[in-house]
């Protein structure tokens, strides 16, 4: 890590020496991450907490849409910028500046910039969690989080499919890599409940233990699982988050908040007896977006 990269670390950090940071993220594109994001930010605030979000999701930004968030945060002095806020949540997302269809097109270095650019000129305030929903894969930004937020947390986003679960693993072993603290894996989408029969139906095959294989060759826990609900879509497609309005699926969340609680205590208790390690940046150069 070069003294430039080092002093940014530093200046991240700086920006919320009281705050826990976790980073969200899924090795592939279409398993709910941004959806499990959201309705875990507001899960938090309904909890009593002081939650921020950052839609680091550059080029993919839809926590606007699916948090019912589209209006533009406030520009003080032409610098600094108030967020938008819903039922105690504050979020900022490149999104909230351009046309949901606009196409972006800039290379890495932009991309640096204006993830800190939300984190050092969005006036936060005093948060108790910052949920950052990382783009899918192990490309750019990733890499930035990883090296430039040491102490950030880490949550895997899959579904029980083979081909989201299978390149998870790739993400996880990439956090591991950059001595991120990896709290565990969310299971999204984890079977489909009959209106008419009531019973549980495994969509992507019998894979039932899928995502639990896929936590222990990582050495994490399986925090929870989210059914695949058409009430979940059809909520998120008009900005409302399923936490707020089906109290069966809010308990799901809740549970999946209280055993990642749980695990941020854990590791907070383990880092307190391990011995002061330099920080170590990740040696992998670049990766795919997946």
């Amino acid at each position: 890590m070069t003294a430039n990269e080092s002093n940014t670390e530093q200046r991240w950090e700086g920006f919320f020496p009281n705050t826990k940071v976790i980073a969200i993220g899924s090795g592939k594109g279409g398993v709910g991450k941004s959806t499990v994001t959201a309705n875990l930010a507001f899960t938090l605030a309904n909890m009593g907490y002081k939650v921020g979000v950052i839609d680091a999701d550059i080029y993919g930004f839809s926590l606007p849409r699916i948090m019912g968030m589209t209006e533009q945060p406030e520009l003080i002095d032409g610098k600094s910028i108030n967020p938008p806020e819903k039922n105690g949540v504050k979020m900022v997302s490149m999104g909230s500046f351009v046309n949901e269809e606009q196409p972006l097109a800039w290379r890495g270095p932009v991309l640096h910039g204006i993830l800190e650019q939300f984190f050092r000129d969005v006036n936060w305030g005093e948060l108790d969690y910052l949920l950052l929903d990382m783009p899918p894969g192990t490309g750019d930004v990733a890499l930035t989080v990883f090296q430039q937020l040491p102490k950030a947390y880490f949550v895997l986003v899959t579904t029980p499919q083979a081909t989201a679960y299978n390149v998870s693993i790739r993400l996880g072993l990439l956090a591991a890599q950059t001595k991120k603290d990896n709290i565990g894996v969310i299971e999204n989408m984890a079977y489909f409940i009959c209106d008419k029969c009531s019973e549980k139906h495994y969509i992507f095959g019998d894979t039932k233990d899928a995502v639990k294989n896929m936590a222990d060759k990582l050495g994490i826990p399986v925090l929870g699982s989210i059914p695949l609900r058409t009430e979940i879509r059809s909520l998120s497609d008009s900005g409302t988050p399923v936490v707020l309005e089906n109290e069966e699926i809010a308990e799901d969340y809740k549970t999946i908040a209280n055993n990642m609680l749980e695990q941020i205590k854990n590791i907070d208790m383990m880092r307190m007896l391990r011995p002061t390690e330099e920080k170590t940046s990740c040696s992998i150069s670049g990766g795919s977006s997946g």
